[in-house]
C-alpha cells in the first residue's frame, strides 16, 4: 500500500505490482475496439501501443476510462482541455501530473490498483522529455511500471510482432534519461520520442543479429568445406587394401564419386564388383579341355590346338583377341561359346549386327539412361575379372557413324595399352579391362577394316566333311540330350540303318543341318516306340 510522505509526494515503494486488468465497459471499451490485439494487454501497455501506432483521440480515450471509474473528478476535464488547446505545454504537463497525483491518492485511500494504472497512463501521455532533473522521478516511475507489465506478459499468448513493438517502446522509454543529448528539444512529448529511440535500438539489435547469423552461416560453410576437403583428402590418401594373388580390382570409386552416380540406374547390379578384388579364373588341365572340345568339334583339331597354345604356362585364363572366319553353319559361334564354358569363363555374347559403338562402349551419364560398357557388364554378371566376350558375326556390324561404329569402338578394348585404363563414359572413371578375352566370328574377312584385322589373330574355322560323320554323331546326340535335359546314356546311338539315312542326306558342311537330321531321326524313333 502506498503512503504519502511529509513533502506531499506519493511514496511508491510499497505500492503493489500492477495486475493485468480488463478493459472497462462503455466509452473506454468502444475506444479500443479498433485493434483486437490490444484488448488483452494491461492498460499501460495498451496506451503505449496506441502512442506507437499514432492512434487518434488517445487523450479522449483515457479521459473516458477515467470518467467511467471517477465520474466527478474535475481534474480530468481540466487536463483534457489543456491537452486539446496546447496553448501552454508546461501548464498542460502540470495539470496532467496533478491528475495523476489525485488518482494515486484515490488508489491509496480506496485500495484500487486500476486507479494506479490510470495514473501511470496520464503520466505516460503528459510527461515531457527529461531534459533536466525536473520530473525525473515521474519518468522513472512510468519506466518501472512499463517494464513490470512487460515482464508480466511472459508465457502469455501474444504474437511475436506485438511483443517486439512492446519491447521497443518500453526499452525506449527506459533509455530516455540517458539520451537527453540526442533528443530534439522542439519535441516535448516523451511518449512519441520513446518509441523513436526504441526503434533505433531495435534496428541496431536486428542488424547485429543479422550480422551474427551471416557470420554463423559463413563459419558453418567454411567448416563443411573443410570437412568435405578433409574427407576427399582422406579418400585420396587412403592406401588401398593389398590385392590377393590372381585377383584384380577392375574399378575404384571413392565416396564422393559413388554419391555422384545414381546407384539405382547405374551401380545397382554392379555395386558388388566395385572396389572389390575379383578373382581371375585359372585354366583347367589343358589336355582335358582339348579332349572335351575334340569330342564336340572333331573336325577343328587345328583350331583347338591353336587356341589352347595361347594358355600354355599361364596361371590365369586370358586369350589374345581371336577371330574365327568360316562359312555359315560350321559351328563357329558354338565353338567360341563352348571354349569359354570349358575353360570356366562366363561368356557375354554381343550380336555385332545389332550393336553400335555407343552401346558396346557405354553411354554417357549426361543422357537420360546411362550404361557402362559391355565388358564391364560382363564382369558384373560373371563376378570374375576375366570373362569371355563373344562378338558374333562381326563383319555385319553397322557402317554408319550416327552413334559410332562398333569396329572403331573395339580398338580401345583390343589394345593392351588402352584396355588397362578404359575411360568408361557412364562411371566417368577408368576401368582395368586388361584380362577380358575377346573372340569374334565372321563369315568373311573382306568387309572388316584393316585396323580390326590387325588386332585379331585370324584363323579359318573349317567345315566338317562327310568323313567326320562318325566322329560328330556322338557329340550331336549328346548335345540334343542336353537340350532335352536328359542323360545322354538314355539315348541309344544311331544304328546302322539310321546312320545310313543320315549319311545319305548329309555330305558334310553345315553342322546345323546335321543336327536337324539327327533330331528328326530321334523324333521318329520316339514316335515309333510310343505307337508300338
Amino acid at each position: 500500500m502506498s503512503t504519502e510522505s511529509t513533502t506531499g509526494e506519493i511514496d511508491d515503494t510499497e505500492v503493489p505490482a500492477i495486475a493485468a486488468d480488463e478493459i472497462t465497459t462503455g466509452a473506454a471499451a468502444d475506444s479500443s475496439e479498433d485493434d483486437e490485439r490490444l484488448k488483452t494487454l494491461p492498460r499501460l501497455l495498451r496506451y503505449a501501443m496506441l502512442v506507437s501506432t499514432m492512434a487518434p483521440h488517445i487523450d479522449q480515450r483515457l479521459a473516458a476510462e477515467i470518467g467511467e471509474v471517477c465520474p466527478d473528478l474535475a481534474l480530468t476535464t481540466g487536463w483534457l482541455a489543456g491537452r486539446e488547446t496546447e496553448s501552454d505545454e508546461e501548464l498542460a504537463t502540470d495539470q496532467g501530473l496533478l491528475l495523476a497525483a489525485e488518482l494515486d491518492r484515490l488508489a491509496v485511500s480506496e485500495d484500487r490498483s486500476d486507479l494506479r494504472s490510470l495514473a501511470d497512463c496520464v503520466r505516460l501521455l503528459s510527461l515531457p522529455l527529461p531534459t533536466d532533473l525536473d520530473h525525473f522521478g515521474e519518468h522513472k516511475r512510468v519506466a518501472k511500471s512499463l517494464l513490470m507489465a512487460l515482464r508480466g506478459l511472459a508465457g502469455k499468448n501474444h504474437d511475436d510482432k506485438l511483443r517486439a513493438s512492446l519491447e521497443q517502446f518500453c526499452y525506449g522509454w527506459a533509455a530516455l534519461p540517458a539520451c537527453g543529448h540526442m533528443l530534439d528539444r522542439h519535441d516535448r512529448s516523451a511518449a512519441y520520442v520513446a518509441d523513436r529511440i526504441g526503434s533505433w535500438m531495435a534496428e541496431r539489435r536486428v542488424a547485429a543479429a543479422e550480422a551474427e547469423i551471416w557470420n554463423s552461416l559463413h563459419r558453418r560453410a567454411e567448416r563443411e568445406k573443410e570437412t568435405s576437403q578433409k574427407k576427399e583428402d582422406d579418400n585420396t590418401k587412403q592406401s588401398p587394401e593389398p590385392v590377393p594373388e590372381d585377383h584384380l580390382v577392375v574399378v575404384r570409386l571413392d565416396n564422393i564419386q559413388m554419391k555422384n552416380i545414381k546407384l539405382k540406374d547405374i551401380l545397382g547390379p554392379l555395386k558388388s564388383v566395385i572396389n572389390t578384388a575379383l578373382p581371375l579364373v585359372k585354366p583347367p588341365p589343358l589336355h582335358e579341355v582339348r579332349s572335351t572340345l575334340l569330342f564336340e568339334f572333331p573336325y577343328a583339331a587345328d583350331v583347338i590346338d591353336f587356341v589352347l597354345a595361347d594358355l600354355v604356362g599361364c596361371t590365369t585364363v586370358r586369350l589374345r583377341p581371336l577371330l574365327l572366319v568360316g562359312d555359315p553353319g560350321g559351328g563357329k559361334s558354338r565353338f567360341a561359346r563352348r571354349l569359354g564354358e570349358v575353360l570356366g569363363l562366363g561368356v557375354w555374347r554381343t550380336d555385332a549386327s545389332r550393336a553400335d559403338g555407343s552401346v558396346f562402349g557405354g553411354t554417357d551419364r549426361r543422357w537420360y539412361s546411362a550404361e557402362p560398357c559391355h565388358p564391364f557388364l560382363a564382369i558384373g554378371q560373371t563376378k570374375h575379372a576375366n570373362p569371355l566376350v563373344l562378338l558374333d558375326e562381326l563383319e555385319k556390324a553397322g557402317t554408319r557413324n550416327d552413334y559410332g561404329r562398333l569396329w572403331d569402338c573395339l580398338l580401345g578394348f583390343l589394345e593392351p595399352e588402352t584396355n588397362a585404363r578404359y575411360p568408361d563414359p557412364a562411371l566417368q572413371v577408368t576401368l582395368d579391362l586388361s584380362q577380358v578375352s575377346y573372340v569374334a566370328t565372321a563369315n568373311a574377312l573382306d568387309p572388316l577394316p584393316s585396323p580390326i584385322r590387325d588386332r585379331f589373330r585370324v584363323i579359318n574355322f573349317p567345315k566338317p566333311a562327310a568323313s567326320d560323320l562318325d566322329a560328330l554323331l556322338p557329340a550331336v546326340t549328346a548335345d540334343l540330350a542336353n537340350e532335352r535335359n536328359l542323360d545322354r546314356r538314355w539315348i541309344v546311338p544311331l544304328d546302322g540303318v539310321e546312320r545310313e539315312a543320315v549319311a545319305a542326306h548329309w555330305r558334310g558342311g553345315s553342322v546345323r543341318r546335321l543336327r536337324r537330321l539327327v533330331e528328326a531321326i530321334l523324333r521318329e524313333r520316339d514316335r515309333t516306340a510310343s505307337r508300338n
